[in-house]
């Protein structure tokens, strides 16, 4: 348990997930949002956090199911802290962890109103998670290749995102798990390239450093406001096949 922030450490589940992406053979079809390169510069976290990255080793990239370091604050006393948590959001009455394969992006324009999200949006459970890079499928050849998205200034980027805890009935351990924030990107200079013709083009929401303190203390409706392309840093993408 973080001091001041209820994230706990990395679970039993996530460390055979953990395990299992190691491997670097899970998932090698998942683009769009659901693969990321969490960050290893603990030095850019210090800089703009004032924490440091967990001491528990993460996979050198995330797929739904895997652990990753995202940044939270406390509500009572304003503390931040950075830890490993499930990317797929497990909301507190899920039954199982199977939900997760289907939450880890959710929509701006409805993540208050769906079950999976309304509770810990209502609760201002806002999170960052911290990554180098994003990777989307482009069609351009007619086939899905991967391209990775960054910042243009070479540095890492933190994602708008909302986070949960749930408590696995068969074992009792406490899973934090979170979802990334996405909205419409169909007038996104970079982000309009990507997804099939004719499918709605995404994004995750990447704030900018400016914005950071802003995002973990919003309420719900200024953390509205902050979710949209007109805010997103500059980005640039480039080819990126799998190893």
């Amino acid at each position: 348990m973080y001091k001041g922030v209820n994230l706990p450490y990395l679970t039993y589940h996530q460390v055979k997930l953990k395990l299992c992406l190691l491997s670097q053979k899970a998932h090698p079809r998942l683009f769009m949002c659901t693969n990321f390169t969490p960050t290893q510069n603990s030095h850019w976290v210090k800089q703009h956090f004032g924490i440091d990255l967990p001491n528990t080793q993460f996979p050198l990239e995330t797929y739904p199911g895997y652990a990753a370091p995202i940044v939270v604050q406390s509500q009572q006393t304003g503390r931040k802290a950075c830890g490993l948590a499930r990317f797929g959001l497990i909301p507190g009455w899920a039954k199982d962890d199977k939900i997760s394969r289907h939450t880890y992006n959710a929509r701006a324009e409805t993540v208050s109103e769906k079950p999976s999200y309304r509770t810990a949006w209502r609760q201002r459970r806002f999170g960052i998670a911290v990554l180098d890079n994003f990777f989307e499928p482009n069609y351009a050849t007619g086939k899905a290749v991967r391209w990775k998205i960054e910042l243009s200034a070479n540095e890492p980027m933190g994602i708008a995102s909302l986070w949960d805890t749930w408590t696995d009935p068969s074992t009792g351990e406490v899973v934090t798990s979170f979802t990334m924030l996405t909205v419409n990107a169909d007038d996104h200079p970079v982000m309009r390239q990507f997804h099939k013709a004719g499918d709605e083009k995404r994004t995750p929401v990447v704030l900018a450093t400016h914005q950071f303190d802003a995002w973990l203390s919003a309420d719900t409706t200024q953390a509205l406001d902050m979710m949209n392309t007109s805010q997103l840093p500059a980005l640039q993408s480039v080819n990126s096949p799998r190893p």
